[in-house]
């Protein structure tokens, strides 16, 4: 009767083992009072039905979160029942009707408490499964802004000292270190921040225990919990003075930049506290191997000044640039990893899983960088194919399909063929591009039309959309580098400037008007192939 398991554990041995008995306890409780109850019952005469009383453990089973525990309640509560006027009718030698029928009402006021505790049960955990995902977008959006944060500097000591400031804003925990080396004899930066703190910057030899927990946890490479049932994590959360903690490498690519520790000096952390902190640990990571290589080309030649700051313009504005195709293939694996498209086998979720850490994002970013750098330095690709435009925008928008799903906008193509000589890569981005920037500055609801045309020996391919529109004193630095991206306060430009790019790369210009009733109409044009009308 005891054996159903009990509900998702939060972090560490001890929250599971204490919800584990709170539950036990509960049922052991219902099955005292229903023995209870039922002795009461034998005891007593036909007409005084203390059956009734069976009903307090089926109610008290609700607390007991096991709809089965409440099920095998109820058949054992009708079998007392039915046990009880027997014994009563035997001793009195006869049956008394009016017993009877109340013997039958009981039995169905058992049926009635016990499916409004199942009714209590399911809705508590409905309840809870929404305050979960609740919490977890929640932490998702913290997560994504200390992010933002941590990538807004590229020397790789403020990334450092963000890494550990912003661990504790975003991730929930009392206080975070952040060291920098993980090699037990080696002298550590070590970046310490309580909640609502400021962070504290030492530079030492980490004491024993952390130094061999730092050890342990750069071979392992993963998240390690530290908990207080191991003697060797009681003295490593003694030396930090908490209660709990976890410990995550942020690595990349092999070059290990440090660890990172959270700790709580009382609550316990929530079941997501590890997906959370990976997450945090695989981007921040990034940041800082972003910022090691920029402060690496720096170091290596000075007098590429200039092409250095292209660079990290470039890096500034990866976020922007980078993120909507990113953003697009990281929602629908999470989506599935949500059940959205059924039930998947538990070793694809992990490949999933795995695939949203990753997400191509050194790639995307390799390719974005040699593609300015090229066309900054007057190296841009002079290949020429045969390209159908109304084909191009037919890609542009499912390629950008899942995230025009989530925000309710809708995107769809229309015109006529419009065949154009020009690298087929380098005018998809630019058309991707155009879109994904209708879709940041489009309101849910809204709506984005990709339109092919042929004017006068020349093709075009226009972004139409029913967004913000683009306030008039940005409008003369729309189309440069960094210059006039940042529509209502976001974004870089690096899109719009590398669209402008590639459009005069191919003998081609690009403009912007306002849509009437509102919104913008981003328009593409370039020469007919061979001249066609």
């Amino acid at each position: 009767m005891f054996g159903p398991p009990c509900p998702a554990p939060q972090v560490g041995a001890r929250g599971m083992r204490e919800a584990c008995l709170v539950l036990g306890s509960v049922k052991l409780w219902c099955c005292v009072l229903l023995a209870g109850a039922w002795v009461l019952d034998l005891l007593t005469p036909q007409l005084f039905i203390a059956a009734i009383f069976l009903n307090v453990p089926i109610a008290l089973s609700s607390l007991a979160l096991d709809v089965r525990f409440t099920r095998r309640l109820i058949v054992i509560a009708l079998a007392a029942c039915a046990a009880a006027a027997y014994v009563n009718a035997s001793t009195e030698h006869h049956w008394n009707m009016i017993a009877v029928a109340d013997r039958v009402v009981a039995g169905f006021s058992f049926f009635l408490v016990g499916t409004l505790s199942i009714a209590a049960q399911q809705s508590a955990r409905r309840a809870g499964e929404l305050s979960e995902r609740s919490e977890r977008e929640a932490r998702e959006g913290r997560v994504g802004q200390s992010l933002e944060r941590i990538r807004e500097s590229m020397s790789i000591a403020l990334i450092e000292y963000a890494i550990a400031r912003e661990a504790c804003r975003s991730l929930g925990a009392d206080v975070a270190w952040y060291f920098t080396q993980a090699a037990p004899l080696d002298p550590s930066t070590i970046y310490r921040c309580e909640r609502g703190g400021e962070v504290e910057v030492s530079y030492a030899r980490p004491a024993p225990p952390i130094a061999s927990l730092l050890q342990r946890v750069a071979d392992a490479g993963q998240t390690a919990p530290v908990e207080a049932g191991d003697p060797f994590g009681r003295l490593v959360l003694d030396t930090l003075s908490v209660a709990h903690a976890l410990a995550v490498p942020l690595a990349e690519h092999g070059a290990l930049f440090g660890v990172l520790f959270i700790g709580m000096r009382s609550d316990m952390f929530d079941a997501n506290a590890e997906q959370s902190l990976r997450y945090y640990a695989d981007r921040s990571a990034i940041a800082s191997a972003q910022g090691k290589l920029f402060e690496e080309l720096a170091r290596r030649n000075s007098a590429l000044a200039e092409r250095n700051e292209v660079i990290r313009d470039i890096v500034y504005a990866l976020s922007h640039d980078l993120r909507t195709p990113l953003e697009a293939a990281n929602m629908t694996m999470r989506q599935a990893l949500e059940g959205r498209y059924g039930e998947l086998p538990r070793a694809y979720c992990e490949i999933l899983e795995r695939s949203v850490q990753s997400n191509d994002e050194l790639r995307r970013l390799a390719e974005t960088l040699l593609l300015v750098s090229r066309y900054e330095s007057g190296d841009a690709s002079h290949y020429r194919e045969p390209v159908d435009l109304s084909a191009l925008a037919r890609e542009a928008a499912e390629e950008l399909e899942a995230l025009a799903r989530d925000k309710a906008v809708i995107v769809r193509t229309e015109g006529d063929p419009a065949t154009v000589l020009a690298d087929r890569s380098e005018l998809r981005r630019a058309a991707v591009n155009l879109v994904a920037n209708a879709l940041a500055w489009t309101p849910s609801g809204g709506s984005i039309v990709i339109r092919t045309s042929v004017h006068g020996g020349r093709a075009r391919i226009a972004v139409e959309d029913t967004g913000f529109g683009v306030p008039a004193d940005l409008l003369g630095s729309l189309f440069q580098r960094i210059g006039g991206a940042s529509r209502n306060g976001g974004g870089s430009g690096l899109g719009l400037y590398i669209v402008r790019r590639i459009a005069e790369g191919h003998g081609g210009n690009v403009a912007y008007e306002p849509r009437p009733g509102g919104g913008s109409v981003f328009t593409v044009e370039l020469p007919l192939a061979g001249g066609m009308r």
